[in-house]
């Protein structure tokens, strides 16, 4: 089940980016669970990782390949996650960047691994080195369709965005896919995203770019309050495109970057384990930011909410709850004001006197719900997206090694 449709965008050529997939059966037949995404020589190349110390080996090794040089390919498996795997783990992924460079006639170290799946489990390297040549074969610039559903794990449908900007040297597209439904809350990405663009951007700007993106996107979503090991999104700016130069070509790219990572981050919480529900959480009126981030991801990781929200029930009291409990010191609780949609909750430390029962069960029945609070305490705000708890989530995890 998900929230809204599922529409995957047309997604424009970039030169020198191609994108193949194959069936290696690492943990089911039939399926994508390999991709191969080929990186243009001279191109840029940011990413950011799982703050997880746990963080599973294939974030270890592109880590360390990323800091050695731009990588010229990136090698992505599902159904096994490479993570709780010691020093052994560390080794399988090299393994498998060696077989990639070995066949591309490239050195190991130009390639990015990225894993996602079960935990704990050995990396079935064979089945991974035999799946390469395949994928290879089918690399295209037009495989972003496919790729997203190489991927994909407990996600529902594949995830897409794609944008065009007008620079002062031009049109600059920017594409990207993602996936990712549960073990979401992630403290740095997404489960994994990789977005690219044809733009010239030096290293470092693309760096502190996809960080700041990063923040307002992808570590602004939850489904269930849980940072994976694997967490990882990169972005590859080919420098096929224009140069960004001017002020105003890093405002307009910048913001067109934010979209579609945004775009991307939402399509992960319209597809949570489960949901019914697609949440906004705006906090307003905080002191800082952080504050008011604190306050959304409190009401967004509140169980009694989220089965509320499941449940289209108006119980608005396990809002204000949580909104109580929240980290804020010497909170007002006279100042506080909540909205449900466009129905007043609360103001005045209390149930707001035009607030009826009929309002806001409808509002709560409605497959996309904003819930807005103001804290009265500052000028400082952030929106947080999540989704509902229902029983469907409990049987996909339940289930999920079988």
């Amino acid at each position: 089940m998900a929230v809204g449709k599922s529409l995957f965008p047309r997604m424009a050529a970039l030169e020198g980016v191609r994108l193949g997939t194959a069936m290696a059966g690492i943990k089911k037949p039939n399926r994508r669970d390999l991709v191969v995404i080929e990186v243009p020589e001279g191109a840029s190349v940011a990413a950011t990782f799982t703050r997880n110390a746990f963080c599973a080996a294939p974030v270890h090794v592109a880590r360390d390949h990323l800091q050695r040089a731009m990588p010229r390919y990136l090698l992505i498996n599902t159904g096994n996650a490479n993570a709780g795997t010691g020093v052994k783990g560390r080794e399988d992924a090299e393994d498998c960047c060696r077989a990639l460079a070995a066949l591309t006639e490239t050195e190991s170290h130009h390639v990015l691994p990225f894993s996602t799946g079960v935990i704990g489990e050995p990396l079935p390297v064979a089945r991974i080195t035999d799946g390469l040549s395949a994928a290879l074969e089918s690399l295209d610039a037009d495989g972003w369709a496919l790729a997203a559903e190489g991927i994909m794990t407990t996600d529902t449908r594949i995830k897409g965005a794609s944008a065009q900007v007008e620079l002062g040297g031009g049109t600059v597209t920017i594409n990207g896919i993602s996936k990712g439904s549960g073990m979401i809350q992630p403290n740095m990405a997404t489960m994994l995203g990789f977005v690219a663009c044809d733009a010239a951007i030096e290293q470092d700007r693309l760096q502190q770019w996809l960080r700041e993106a990063v923040r307002v996107s992808f570590n602004s979503i939850t489904v269930d309050s849980d940072t994976s090991t694997n967490d990882a999104c990169t972005l590859i700016a080919t420098g096929r495109g224009p140069r960004v130069e001017s002020a105003d070509d890093e405002h307009r790219f910048r913001e067109a970057l934010t979209s579609v990572l945004v775009e991307l981050a939402q399509a992960i919480i319209r597809d949570g384990e489960g949901a019914t529900k697609f949440v906004t959480l705006q906090v307003e009126q905080a002191e800082s930011v952080d504050e008011a981030r604190a306050v959304a991801f409190t009401v967004a990781h509140s169980p009694l909410v989220k089965t509320a929200l499941y449940a289209s029930d108006a119980n608005w009291g396990r809002i204000l709850a949580a909104v109580g409990r929240a980290p804020v010191k010497d909170l007002d609780v006279e100042r506080v004001i909540i909205d449900l949609g466009g129905d007043r909750l609360v103001e005045h430390g209390g149930r707001a006197d035009s607030y009826t029962e009929e309002a806001g069960s409808r509002v709560m029945a409605q497959e996309e719900i904003v819930i807005r609070i103001r804290l009265g305490r500052g000028d400082a705000n952030a929106t947080i997206w999540t989704s509902d708890l229902s029983h469907d989530y409990v049987s996909i995890n339940a289930d999920y090694r079988s």
